[in-house]
């Protein structure tokens, strides 16, 4: 029976190689629509690689990865973009050296987007007003938890179904990260499911409705945000319970 309705993308089982060096283990994680899904994880855990790998960037050396019933593992980033994909990457990048406006454009390659930009833009002006403020000005400018928010924006041009956001809260100031949590939230109420991966804890299962806990390479945890236990959270997070070191 296929849980596409339940669950539009699903990982299952993967592994994944950079060479001779084994960096995914038998992973598999389940993202339920309209959900936000944190993957958690120490640095060094895995965290982007699964994120790339998902959104196109490494491939899988076993297992698949399935959206809305089709494998996408061994498709082409943009093909992916068009099967209602995108991504905000880590470290808030976005094209430094071209305006607000224009990094949004960016991020409406695809056709059926594009065709729709003037729309997506205002839907984006509202969710995130300070880019509209500052549409003209260069993104270099911005501050760090601006960026943020513009590459969030820009993942939504591509008009996505679910959005990937890689470690949203690296380097930013707190009181901006809880900021852009409730972007996050409203743009989820609006229909858009997220992959959110996070170092912070107590923030992850504050924000999400589900949690992975990611540690060198493996999962050793999961489950509903609000019933797991901090505490048991960061004992297997820095990896109290769990030590397991495999040849690959």
């Amino acid at each position: 029976m296929s849980n596409a309705n339940e669950f539009p993308l699903q990982v299952k089982n993967i592994d994944v190689h950079y060479g001779d060096l084994k960096a995914l283990f038998d992973v598999s994680i389940d993202i339920p629509k309209g959900g936000i899904v944190s993957i958690i994880g120490p640095n060094g855990a895995g965290k982007s690689t699964l994120m790339n790998t998902i959104c196109g960037l490494n491939k899988p050396t076993k297992g698949e990865i399935v959206l809305n019933d089709k494998r996408i593992d061994g498709l082409q980033p943009n093909k992916i973009v068009r099967l209602g994909v995108s991504m905000a990457p880590e470290g808030s990048r976005v094209f430094q050296n071209m305006s607000v406006l224009e990094n949004l454009l960016m991020g409406a390659y695809k056709h059926e987007a594009r065709k729709k930009k003037d729309e997506l833009l205002e839907k984006n002006f509202e969710f995130f007003p300070v880019l509209k403020e500052k549409a003209n000005q260069l993104a270099t400018f911005l501050s760090g938890g601006q960026r943020q928010m513009l590459a969030i924006a820009r993942a939504l041009m591509a008009d996505p179904d679910i959005i990937l956001c890689d470690e949203i809260s690296l380097g930013i100031a707190p009181i901006i990260v809880k900021d852009i949590y409730q972007k996050i939230k409203e743009v989820n109420q609006a229909g858009i499911t997220f992959l959110i991966v996070e170092q912070d804890v107590k923030r992850s299962l504050k924000h999400a409705s589900y949690s992975y806990v990611l540690v060198k390479g493996r999962i050793v945890m999961n489950g509903i945000s609000s019933e797991l236990d901090e505490e048991e959270v960061k004992k297997a997070y820095f990896g109290v319970k769990y030590a397991t070191p495999e040849p690959c």
